[in-house]
């Protein structure tokens, strides 16, 4: 089970990678570096909080995670 420091770190590399590019696609469509940054920020603040959560949850769901021991031999 990854601890929640582990989930943190993730979503936050992940965030920057993904703000970064939808930074990127926002300055080709708009070419406006203000509009780009401004979509960025929204979109890292609100999609990090989402991921965290949903990096949460899905350490909740049994399917596909490894099966302990005591539970492999009954």
């Amino acid at each position: 089970m990854e601890s929640r420091t582990r989930s943190l770190l993730k979503a936050i590399s992940w965030r920057i990678t993904a703000t970064l590019t939808t930074m990127i696609i926002a300055y080709v469509i708009t070419g406006q570096i203000d509009a780009a940054l401004a979509i960025g920020s929204i979109e890292f603040f609100l999609k990090f909080v989402i991921y965290y959560v949903h990096e949460r949850a899905w350490l909740k769901i049994k399917i596909g995670q490894p099966v302990g021991q005591s539970q492999a031999n009954t």
